[in-house]
Formats: structure tokens, sequence, C-alpha cells
């Protein structure tokens, strides 16, 4: 099992910047596909960013240039650097991780946090 703890979430006026951080309970070394996904009320969750073990990235088309992921192995961590803050950011933000496993693959979710973009 593996606990991931998301924190960094608030209130920003647009333009600002945030930094979310998602903490695992163990080590990322066996975790491959690390991520953010995101949620705003009344829509379905969608991808953010991801990272991989080896640190390829990829972004949604409306977050590039303005978001940045990174993977820290020594703090068992995941970032998502937000800058550029526009109000249709504003969702519950949550970490995923996937553990490869036989037969299918082992996956995390956070308990997610809240991002508000509005002046």
């Amino acid at each position: 099992q593996v606990q991931l703890v998301e924190s960094g979430g608030g209130l920003v006026q647009p333009g600002g910047s945030l930094r979310l951080s998602c903490a695992a309970s163990r080590s990322i070394f066996s975790i491959n596909d690390m991520g953010w996904y995101r949620q705003a009320p009344e829509k379905e969750r969608e991808l953010v960013a991801t990272i991989t073990r080896s640190g390829q990235t990829k972004y949604a088309d409306s977050v590039k240039g303005r978001f940045t992921i990174s993977r820290d192995y020594a703090k068992n961590s995941v970032f998502l650097q937000m800058n550029s803050l526009e109000p249709d950011d504003t969702a519950v933000y949550y970490c995923k991780a996937v553990r490869p496993a036989w037969p299918g693959d082992d996956i995390y979710w956070g308990q997610g946090t809240q991002v508000t973009v509005s002046s």
C-alpha cells in the first residue's frame, strides 16, 4: 500500500502561483508514473501532468508553459509548480501513483487539495 498526501492548495489571485506537494508513505523508486489530476465542479476528472520514473513528463495542453511537474526521490514526493494561474484552473487537485504489479498495476490516489483562483 502507498498513501499519498497532497498539500499546498489554497486561494490565489489570477496570475499568481502555487506549489502543490504530494508526499508518499514509502519509497517512490518502485512507482512508475506519478501525476496530478484535477476535477472542477460538475466536470470529469482530467489529467494535468504526469512524470515517469525516468523523468519524462506530459502535460495537458491547457497548462503547458505554465505548470511544471517534478519528482524528488529523496523526499518521496512529487510536486506541481503552477504559475500564471487562471480562474479555469480552479479545481480539486489529486495526486496519483501507479506501481507495477501483476496481473494489473496498483493505482493509488490522494485525498485531494482545493485550488481556487479568484480575485
